[in-house]
């Protein structure tokens, strides 16, 4: 219930919602839309992240989302365009994107510029320095999509603090959140 207080709050400053409505049925049950959560979990830390982002996703008070987690080197173009909405989890190295979730983006840039344009995403970034070359590159590409970013991006040094994995589950629930209005 708390999850939902923030996921209204941070909908309601852009539009209002009342996120404890589960979407219409249609003929043949509840709407179903599905989040794609892309990740490359290579260390405990990214890993930690990963499983709280995916438990906010996850909420049982968020109906009407499936929840699709697949690694950043096996998603697929036909991923992100059977998805509603998209959450990236992964390091930062070297300043940078971590290859394989640029190797994502690498993969789903020109089949989904167009089919995908206003798409919900947001982004989990674990960064041991300076993340900047990591925000700004995230920032561009997904401009280049025409991505919808639907929450700030979450970076953590070090290993996540209880405080921050609250902050990772809160943006795995806005995600979802978001697909069901």
């Amino acid at each position: 219930m708390v999850l939902l207080e923030g996921v209204r709050s941070s909908l309601a400053s852009t539009q209002a919602v009342n996120v404890l409505e589960a979407p219409p049925p249609g003929p043949e049950g509840p709407v179903r839309k599905t989040l794609l959560v892309v990740h490359h979990t290579v260390s405990p830390s990214t890993h930690a992240m990963l499983s709280a982002c995916l438990e906010g996703a996850r909420d049982p008070a968020i109906e009407g989302v499936a929840v699709v987690e697949v690694p950043a080197l096996r998603a697929s173009a036909a991923d992100a365009l059977n998805a509603d909405g998209v959450v990236v989890v992964g390091p930062v190295n070297l300043g940078y994107l971590a290859g394989a979730i640029k190797h994502f983006f690498d993969q789903v840039y020109y089949p989904c510029i167009e089919s995908t344009a206003s798409m919900p995403y947001a982004a989990v970034l674990h960064a041991d320095g300076d993340a900047t070359g990591a925000l700004r590159a995230l920032e561009s590409i997904t401009a280049g999509l025409r991505w919808r970013r639907v929450a700030e991006t979450v970076v953590v040094s070090g290993p996540p603090t209880a405080g921050q994995l609250d902050a990772v589950r809160d943006l795995g629930g806005v995600a979802a959140a978001t697909l069901t209005v």
